[in-house]
């Protein structure tokens, strides 16, 4: 169970931690040990100048490696206790509490089909619970999927989401990885960089520094046994070195101010794209992904720290000595600029394609953690003809399944519900519980029932209609404009249209006479959908069209006290709530 899952590895991943930060503390120990003990060997040595130079240069020796030593600890302390979080983190979600997380509300567009009406972005909602994405790009493909209302490949995405599901270490692994390093620089700024590049090095750079280099190590070889006495040579051969490099350093710092913000970057996609290569995939969908990745001779993370070594080598320039010497009679900068342009020229088409696998895998890493997360749902059948949705027992996949109440339900292709109810009876969740339903279904996630066969159709959507001062529209107008936006898509294509008390802009009358035409409209045009309404006026259309079936959500007052049980049940609601609860609450 999900549960025993983290509870277990949060504990196992936190012993872990701790107990390479106890090994940190000694290297540390042993690192400032082995600076006092050879800090004391070259001063009581030092009249023996070669003497000093061993104990110096062993000491220096002995203190990098246990540098290195404790750098590579530090590094898996931080991704094991990031592991830890993460398994922390997914037991406050499964207790309920996930109100802190990123609540997307930048994602939230009121001219998208259903974005703005079902809690899919905001506090509380569907993206803020399921959201386990680490990386800016990784959040954007999730946004996207969420919102693509798209019915192609949903067996293709199911069968990818059941193996990544199947796969929480390896899941968790990517996502600390993709944490635990900070972004400069986003993907896109990269890409268009490494796109608008233009190199600045000629191809006769390819050689110019390795024979500059040999010469120069033959001249300090001959200068340190004597043979060349003067020491001008060598003094004149650092300034022509320099001169050369010299020649080229408003174009090596713009190119280095560039490299340093994306070597991070980099570094982290090397590591991920490795997660990626390394994984058996058996599923159509991510073996493809894998395999765009897998295209060239030599795989994308190994050209990614092929880089990353260039990367790393020009930014050592910031050393003043080894800048001085280095260029002077290396021309390291030109040698690893041109390196790095190289590479530019070689793959800067193919960086896009490798960044976009690797945010598609943050994003599905997601939906995998979702269905682990939830055994007790179920990955609906897909048919190509038949009812829209047969579910056993639907209900809504945010609210806790202790206070949950589901309904079995079937709409039929080219059938419209009519749902009455009381307020607060559960009309308003049961279009959101049908409406996740279909965006779930058709991103390839399990949904919240025992049972459902599914025959994909998009989601269409006017719930949560508003006023706009910046426009100068009214609300009715707003109620209208999306009216008119569901009334065009339906006559290009087949659409799941889900409509909460339309025109609520005006008087009750001028209301039932328009809402009644507007469904005579969508039933007349074929369409399917839900409509949840007070106006029990529009259930004689039951009476008029055959694709029309009343539903309704009942409230009762038991005791002198309101009673719902939330149950989907054929027919019309008699029984209405508001003049009870004035009285209840004094207000009449």
């Amino acid at each position: 169970m999900p549960l025993s899952y983290y509870q277990d590895h949060f504990k196992m991943y936190k012993a872990e931690a701790e107990r390479i930060y106890k090994k940190m503390t000694v290297f540390s120990f042993y690192r400032v040990a082995t600076f006092v003990i050879t800090g004391f060997g070259v001063y009581f040595a030092f009249e023996h100048l070669y003497l000093a130079l061993l104990i110096g240069g062993t000491g220096l020796a002995v203190f990098m490696v246990l540098l290195l030593k404790y750098t590579d600890l530090k590094h898996l302390h931080q991704f094991k206790s990031t592991l830890a979080a993460i398994n922390e983190e997914e037991l406050k979600i499964g207790s309920g509490s996930f109100l802190h997380r990123d609540e997307g509300l930048e994602f939230q567009d009121p001219g998208h089909y259903y974005s703005s009406d079902i809690d899919l972005f905001g506090r509380g909602s569907f993206f803020q619970f399921i959201n386990r994405t680490a990386l800016k790009e990784g959040t954007e493909h999730l946004v996207k999927a969420l919102k693509a209302n798209s019915v192609e490949d949903i067996v293709i995405k199911q069968e990818a989401v059941k193996e990544l599901s199947k796969k929480p270490k390896w899941r968790q692994y990517y996502q600390a990885t993709s944490s635990v390093i900070t972004i400069q620089t986003p993907a896109e700024d990269i890409i268009s960089w490494l796109k608008n590049h233009r190199p600045f090095l000629p191809k006769t750079m390819r050689w110019i520094p390795l024979v500059f280099t040999v010469l120069s190590i033959i001249f300090i070889a001959l200068t340190a046994f004597q043979i060349i006495t003067s020491p001008l040579v060598l003094a004149n051969w650092l300034l022509i070195g320099l001169l050369i490099s010299g020649g080229y350093l408003k174009k090596v710092n713009l190119l280095a101010y560039h490299t340093d913000k994306v070597r991070n970057t980099f570094k982290q996609y090397a590591l991920l794209l490795d997660y990626i290569e390394s994984e058996t995939f058996s599923s159509e969908l991510l073996i493809q992904k894998q395999q765009q990745i897998q295209s060239e001779s030599l795989e994308a993370s190994k050209i990614f720290k092929v880089l990353s070594r260039s990367l790393n080598a020009l930014d050592n320039r910031n050393n003043l000595i080894g800048a001085i010497f280095g260029n002077g009679y290396f021309l390291n900068d030109i040698r690893n600029s041109y390196k790095i342009e190289q590479w530019i020229v070689q793959y800067a088409d193919k960086v896009e394609d490798w960044f976009k696998v690797v945010s598609f895998f943050d994003a599905y890493n997601t939906l995998g953690n979702y269905a682990f997360n939830h055994p007790g749902f179920v990955f609906p059948e897909i048919k190509t003809e038949g009812p829209v949705i047969v579910a056993k027992d639907l209900g809504h996949p945010l609210l806790d399944e202790s206070r949950r109440v589901d309904s079995h339900v079937r709409i039929d292709r080219e059938e419209f519900f009519i749902v009455t109810g009381a307020n607060m009876a559960g009309k308003s969740t049961f279009l959101r519980t049908v409406s996740l339903h279909i965006v779930m279904a058709n991103m390839g996630l399990p949904v919240c029932a025992k049972k459902s066969t599914y025959c994909p159709i998009k989601l269409i959507t006017s719930m949560r209609t508003r006023d706009s001062l910046t426009d100068d529209s009214s609300y009715f107008f707003s109620e209208l404009s999306r009216l008119k936006f569901i009334v065009d898509k339906i006559e290009k294509a087949p659409y799941f249209i889900v409509l909460d008390e339309i025109l609520k802009g005006t008087n009750s009358t001028d209301k039932a006479i328009g809402s009644r035409k507007f469904i005579e409209k969508l039933v007349e045009t074929n369409a399917t959908g839900i409509i949840a309404t007070h106006d029990l006026s529009l259930c004689e259309l039951e009476k008029e069209f055959a694709e029309v079936r009343n539903y309704f959500f009942e409230a009762k007052i038991v005791n002198g006290e309101l009673y719902f049980d939330y149950k989907l049940k054929q027919g019309i609601c008699k029984n209405m709530n508001a003049s009870f609860l004035l009285k209840k609450m004094n207000i009449v």
